[in-house]
């Protein structure tokens, strides 16, 4: 091993707990992770350096021993991983998420004794409209799986009589090694970490006991569900290996934007242009609501540009409740375009007589003229 700073590799001080080395390490690996970098070569040798310098600080002997020897307990002369049997490039990078994950929402694979393994987690993004998300609703999907082989029941072999234990790590997976003053572990290279050997592998799923489908699934949606909500399927993930336990589906819900409303939380919020006609002198609009029944809303005289009016229990449901949130109506007054000139003229008779009386008729226009003058009258003072 060359004389680097594994600390400094990891992004820690010397000092750091292992709880805090774990989350420096798995924040790197998925950021150089060669999946996440497919066209950056540099990011696959940072990723085998990472995976190495925290092989040796996760394990309080190995850590230890660098500390006190540096590199050189590590080199090809100690019997280090330099030498040959000791970190392995390709074991690491499966290792990695067996590290990472196999403790995450029940998911990962767990290893059961005999070589059986818990089926993966897998996740999938439903997006369903503002609509179906205030109603819920039931609805299908369809999903690529992995499903146990229906030619072994799983089992991977070929004549139904199971996997035999692997005779160089004794069904453990995991082989020890000594290196020098301490002892190192690594994934068994005979099994692969199964722990146990197919003799006789299945044809159709050449002894994983697993096969590629896809299956149709339906589930019910929850009325007031929102974007990021997850809704759990047990048992309906990937298939377990050699019989080990299915995986669970998780369906993720993204709620699509609408064209007219914007959620927040339980409440909608919806822009309404109104004539300035209306605005000066009052009167009636009709306003769209999510339940599809219109609502008429009263327009005060004088109404301004930007007012807010509240209608309540007409927002989005609230989930496991029969109670609503409310819906915000936001006035927006619209100028009138296209004049003709006989609109023009009388627009033009309408601002002639606000002139005498400015202060009346538009009192936050006068309002705020008057604060400008006062301000260039100190100016000249």
């Amino acid at each position: 091993m060359a004389d680097k700073d594994l600390y400094k590799i990891i992004g820690v001080d010397k000092s750091a707990s292992q709880d805090e080395i774990k989350k420096a390490y798995r924040k790197l690996a998925m950021k150089y992770h060669p999946d996440q970098n497919k066209d950056n070569p540099e990011a696959e040798e940072k990723f085998k350096e990472l995976n190495e310098a925290y092989d040796i600080l996760k394990d309080e002997q190995k850590r230890a021993a660098y500390d006190h020897y540096g590199s050189a307990a590590f080199d090809g002369n100690g019997g280090g991983f330099g030498a040959g049997g000791g970190f392995n490039a390709g074991a690491g990078f499966s290792d990695i998420f067996e590290d990472m994950f196999g403790d995450i929402m029940g998911g990962g694979r767990r290893r059961n004794s005999g070589g059986a393994m818990r089926g993966s987690d897998v996740q999938f993004t439903l997006e369903i409209t503002l609509e179906e998300a205030f109603k819920g609703k039931e609805a299908t999907i369809k999903i690529p799986s992995i499903e146990k082989c229906d030619k072994c029941s799983g089992s991977g072999t070929k004549s139904g009589s199971g996997a035999k234990t692997c005779d160089t790590c004794q069904g453990n997976g995991r082989i020890r090694a000594q290196q020098g003053f301490f002892t190192i572990e690594r994934t068994c290279p005979t099994c692969g970490g199964e722990g146990s050997i197919i003799q006789d592998p299945c044809n159709k799923c050449h002894g994983s006991g697993q096969i590629k489908k896809s299956k149709t699934l339906k589930i019910n949606i929850p009325a007031g569900i929102d974007t990021g909500r997850r809704i759990r399927l047990a048992g309906e993930g990937e298939a377990g290996v050699r019989g080990g336990p299915n995986g669970d589906l998780y369906v993720l819900i993204s709620v699509k934007p609408h064209k007219i409303f914007k959620r927040d939380d339980t409440n909608l919020y919806c822009r309404v242009p109104i004539p300035i006609t209306t605005a000066a002198l009052g009167g009636s609009i009709e306003v769209p609501t999510i339940d599809g029944k219109p609502a008429q809303v009263k327009i005060d005289a004088g109404t301004q540009n930007g007012k807010r009016l509240r209608l309540r229990d007409k927002g989005m449901s609230i989930l496991k409740s029969e109670a609503r949130g409310d819906m915000y109506v936001e006035i927006y007054v619209e100028t009138p375009v296209n004049l003709n000139k006989k609109q023009k003229d009388l627009l033009k008779q309408l601002a002639d007589s606000f002139e005498s009386d400015t202060g009346k008729n538009s009192p936050e226009s006068a309002g705020f003229f008057k604060k400008m003058r006062d301000i260039w009258d100190d100016l000249k003072d």
